[in-house]
């Protein structure tokens, strides 16, 4: 009975997992077109780039239902960061105060069926939405991972001039949301954050909750862990709780991005197109994606995107040719969660069995 009502917990804690709507999450994604795959920020010349992409996995082309989603950028130009090397190196630097996170700069656009842009609007920047150069369509996908070689993405990219910034302003946070009907769907922050499955229930949160929302978590998986682990007959769920969903330690930080002029542009400190973000990442204790791009791309490992970038505007590749598109994500309501509910019962129904068996075994050894 404790392994049942266990489990159940379990259900409960591996749910949002399955409705992850991140670039990674393969089978269970209800909106494709509000799926952010990447977040990128990065100087070029007297600019800054911003890029967000949409929509993974793509090798159709245009119309998408787009007009009922809304992209934003925010930009938190006011929140202060500090520099030590563990932050720095994983996440690009400490927020001081994660609770006062908010923006300062909102980029919302808004695309047409066929990926153009159909409105847009900047506030809190030097600049209104005319200073700021655009391209919106297909483009390939430049994430370094084998699974998204030779796959398309919808891509926002934005010139903004560095003037537009707060002058003398050193650091500032960034972070991408997709909504729908005002219910936002997916976030971006830092890139491989929401993508590993122990975070997936940031994605609906503004980053001043991310740490209250993972301190929760951390607080929530404290007893299914503990039984887990004391237990031989459920030791092989622990292993792999422990490996894709248990919060470690280090992940005591809202999802944000952070860049400064302070060090050289690229991962964690924004990011360049060029960044292999699955290695850094693994560097400081993230190497779910790392382990999957070498059983996927084999060996040597990927280390540069399937296409060379632009050395100019708007600096991703050229999309793929148009082939047939596979067949759409499915629906975790009506099929991941009976999926779920089977293994339960199998599992407690074993479970049941292997005690009654125990019990059975040592009533016959106090007979004999």
């Amino acid at each position: 009975m404790r392994v049942a009502v266990l489990l159940v917990v379990l259900v409960g804690l591996l749910v949002p997992v399955a409705q992850a709507s991140d670039h990674a999450d393969p089978i269970f994604l209800s909106d494709p077109e509000a799926n952010i795959t990447g977040l990128f920020f990065f100087p070029r010349g007297d600019q800054y780039v911003a890029i967000l992409n949409v929509r993974r996995a793509t090798t159709k082309g245009t119309p998408f239902p787009l007009t009922p989603y809304e992209y934003v950028v925010y930009m938190d130009t006011h929140s202060a960061i500090t520099f030590d090397d563990q932050n720095r190196l994983r996440y690009g630097g400490k927020v001081t105060s994660p609770e006062g996170i908010r923006p300062d700069v909102t980029i919302r656009i808004r695309l047409n069926d066929d990926a153009s842009i159909r409105d847009k609007s900047v506030s809190g920047l030097g600049v209104n939405a005319d200073g700021i150069r655009w391209w919106s369509g297909l483009r390939d996908d430049p994430f370094i991972f084998p699974r998204f070689f030779k796959k398309n993405v919808i891509s926002v990219v934005m010139s903004i001039p560095q003037s537009a910034f707060p002058a003398g302003k050193q650091e500032w946070l960034l972070w991408g949301v997709t909504s729908k009907n005002g219910k936002q769907i997916d976030h971006v922050g830092r890139s491989n954050r929401t993508q590993l499955g122990r975070f997936n229930f940031l994605n609906t949160l503004p980053p001043s909750e991310h740490m209250k929302a993972i301190l929760a978590m951390m607080q929530k998986q404290q007893k299914p862990v503990a039984f887990l682990k004391k237990y031989k007959l459920t030791m092989p769920l622990y292993n792999v709780f422990h490996m894709l969903l248990q919060i470690r330690p280090y992940d005591l930080a809202p999802d944000v991005m952070v860049f400064s002029t302070r060090f050289p542009p690229g991962f964690p400190n924004g990011r360049q197109l060029t960044d292999d973000i699955v290695a850094e990442t693994c560097k400081y204790g993230d190497c779910d994606l790392q382990e999957l791009s070498y059983i996927e791309g084999g060996w040597p490992r990927a280390v540069v995107n399937d296409k060379p970038f632009l050395a100019d505007f708007p600096y991703e590749a050229a999309p793929w040719p148009e082939s047939a598109e596979a067949p759409g994500p499915v629906s975790f309501g009506r099929v991941g969660i009976w999926l779920l509910l089977i293994v339960v019962a199998v599992v407690v129904l074993w479970s049941w069995l292997f005690y009654r068996l125990g019990k059975r075994a040592a009533l016959r050894r106090r007979l004999a």
